[in-house]
């Protein structure tokens, strides 16, 4: 498959009082979108949150590690597979990767920069040394880096990406040959609705204080607020299929992508804020033109004077509905999963038929993703 092809995701998620994504003052990232100050969640945030999520329904041996300490996992999985001791291991994977040109960090072992790599990349250099390790212990330094440097450790790491190296992509400055294009993009959340900053200060009572002590134990504020999030992704398909080489392996990254983004949620502040929720609304929409990110639905942020998740849903309905008379669009595939219009009252309902309008009837989370897969599948196989 050749021709572009975009999920674009969008979802309208409430969160209670919390502190997602703290700025430099400790406190909740913010942001002015139409002249008015926004709750804000970045997209760095996100991306982290989903993939720490795809391990929930991956083996993690297939997902990957961003890490400074590349040479000290491949020194761990040499001496896990070969006999050679743990020190040795450590001087081989030394001159494994420095035949890569990769930056050398400023303590011993690291490298200059994180480097987002799959685990089974990694074990696929521990083989090209596993039944030679013991020769190469016993060589001197300089022996040992010539005895190493025509291995192809390179390649492997150029090869057999895991799904989230495929889709959130990998950038090393000073050796292009080892980046990856990312085949998706994640937009910084916004509140659909002007958001203030608030306080709470807390106290903790030391437990041992006799009856004659008063006073705290320990004083002090967390920066926090509550908000109605708009949330956007896009995944290129034709881009994950050329990092992955193969489409039904694109097509599994998707619905991977689509699942842990809607689930996961940023772990900021968890124990105290417990913000933990699900979206309200997820809708895809699957174009061959280019992503669309209706966030323009809340240039005029929504007024708390009738229900925001409500009002936020209506909005983002008639923007996607507009949008696509206005510019002709054909969107390729269409879905929605939303908690609205329920019998929660007449503006609810209203834009439940709304939602309906404008992406299709609402339907469970499993039944837009596997409408989803089944489009997706159906449009590599060319039909």
């Amino acid at each position: 498959m050749t021709d572009r092809l975009y999920i674009d995701v969008h979802i309208l998620q409430t969160v209670p009082p919390a502190n997602l994504n703290r700025d430099d003052n400790g406190n909740p990232k913010e942001a002015y979108f139409g002249g008015k100050r926004r709750s804000r969640v970045s997209s760095q945030a996100w991306k982290r949150a989903t993939r720490l999520h795809f391990a929930e329904s991956r083996d993690r041996q297939d997902l990957a590690t961003r890490t400074k300490r590349i040479a000290s996992q491949l020194a761990k999985g040499i001496a896990e597979r070969t006999p050679v001791a743990a020190e040795d291991a450590q001087r081989i994977a030394d001159a494994l990767i420095k035949t890569t040109g990769i930056s050398a960090g400023k303590k011993e072992g690291d490298t200059a920069y994180l480097l987002f790599y799959g685990r089974r990349q990694l074990a696929g250099i521990v083989d090209l040394v596993a039944d030679s390790a013991a020769d190469l212990a016993a060589l001197d330094a300089k022996a040992l880096e010539e005895a190493v440097k025509a291995l192809p450790v390179k390649e492997q790491l150029k090869t057999g990406h895991p799904a989230d190296v495929a889709l959130f992509g990998r950038m090393v400055a000073d050796i292009p040959s080892l980046n990856v294009d990312a085949a998706t993009q994640v937009a910084h959340a916004i509140s659909t609705h002007a958001a203030e900053l608030e306080f709470d200060y807390y106290t903790a009572v030391d437990d041992e204080n006799t009856a004659d002590e008063t006073g705290a134990g320990m004083i002090g504020t967390i920066g926090f607020n509550s908000a109605t999030l708009y949330r956007y992704a896009t995944v290129g398909l034709h881009q994950l299929r050329e990092n992955l080489g193969d489409d039904k392996a694109a097509v599994d990254a998707v619905d991977l992508f689509v699942d842990s983004f809607a689930r996961s949620m940023p772990t900021g502040y968890g124990n105290s804020f417990a913000h933990r929720t699900r979206p309200s609304l997820v809708a895809v929409v699957v174009r061959a033109d280019q992503p669309v990110n209706l966030v323009s639905a809340y240039e005029n942020p929504v007024p708390a004077s009738r229900g925001i998740v409500v009002e936020s849903a209506r909005r983002l309905a008639t923007e996607f509905a507009t949008a696509t008379e206005q510019w002709g669009d054909e969107p390729a595939y269409l879905a929605i999963c939303h908690t609205l219009g329920t019998g929660s009252g007449t503006d609810a309902e209203e834009t439940g038929q709304k939602l309906a309008d404008s992406f299709g009837a609402n339907r469970t989370f499993t039944e837009l993703r596997d409408g989803l897969r089944a489009a997706l599948t159906e449009r590599v196989n060319g039909n």
